[in-house]
């Protein structure tokens, strides 16, 4: 049996890879990575049997846009994906990618992610919204400080009997599968563009290798914001609601600010303030996570 020394030094290799970008573009050894992480911290924490062989409790689809700011903005989506990512890991959870866009300097424009495990949109329900950074960026010779968005949206995942899909409502192109600085990965066009054409919305996925499970994803996003948009209409609050999950990624229209100059982190729904940006980012995130579960509840 490993030591408690040897298995620190596993968990400290673990976040090494997980921190490594092109470790996370292996979407099966991440899963692995991440499942292995949870049973060593249960381990040292002395109850190797606590919530063991518990999954698949919740499923939630996350979509990460960069907004304005330009390149800067991409670079800050990129950091909450890693946000999200890390955090997810110390929750045990299971994170996997669909789909991603890149710049040229490799953030991301948008990235589409799906997280699955005990309590999932209970923990993130609270993270949709606009999220702003004022930070100086290491392109900025001058020293000032910029101020960019991002938007995130947690939707809960629907299942096939929540809505059904019209095949003949949906139009599909292939195209082949980009990796990091774009390009391609796979020879054959296995990635799935699907657009949905009573509503619109066009969402790709490039997870798989096989088109057909590609296509199954792409479609249970489709199925999954339609499920969303139908509650809200249900509701007759679909305005503020879509205002609320997605916004206009307009620098005004926040519900956290990320200030590095100031290394403060500050959510504007509950007006409280966190110190430590880089610990929180780093997936530390619990004490905002419980402090809007509290609050917003």
């Amino acid at each position: 049996m490993a030591s408690n020394e040897d298995l620190k030094k596993e968990l400290e290799k673990i976040q090494k890879q997980l921190a490594d970008p092109e470790f996370v573009l292996d979407y099966k050894r991440v899963a692995e990575a991440s499942k292995r992480y949870a049973e060593i911290e249960r381990l040292l924490s002395g109850n190797p049997s606590a919530n063991s062989g518990q999954v698949s409790h919740q499923e939630v689809i996350v979509e990460i846009r960069a907004g304005a700011g330009g390149e800067e903005a991409a670079l800050f989506a990129t950091r909450l994906f890693e946000m999200y990512k890390k955090y997810s890991v110390l929750q045990g959870w299971q994170l996997d990618v669909i789909d991603y866009t890149q710049t040229t300097i490799g953030g991301y424009k948008n990235m589409i992610f799906e997280l699955t495990g005990k309590e999932v949109y209970n923990k993130i329900q609270y993270e949709s919204g606009v999220h702003r950074v004022q930070r100086i960026p290491e392109t900025e010779k001058s020293g000032r400080v910029h101020t960019s968005t991002a938007t995130v949206a947690v939707l809960p995942k629907a299942k096939e009997t929540d809505l059904e899909i019209k095949p003949d409502d949906i139009e599909m192109t292939m195209y082949r599968a980009g990796g990091p600085g774009g390009q391609n990965v796979n020879k054959v066009s296995t990635a799935v563009r699907l657009l949905h054409k009573p509503s619109g919305l066009v969402v790709s996925s490039q997870r798989e290798r096989s088109q057909a499970r590609n296509k199954e994803l792409a479609l249970e996003i489709i199925r999954t914001k339609l499920l969303n948009m139908k509650r809200q209409q249900e509701a007759g609050n679909i305005t503020e609601e879509r205002r609320k999950q997605i916004g206009s990624a307009d620098r005004s229209e926040k519900v956290r600010t990320y200030n590095f100059p100031q290394d403060r982190i500050t959510d504007h729904r509950i007006k409280k303030s966190w110190g430590n940006i880089e610990k929180i980012l780093d997936g530390h995130m619990e004490s905002i996570v419980e402090e809007l579960s509290q609050q917003l509840k």
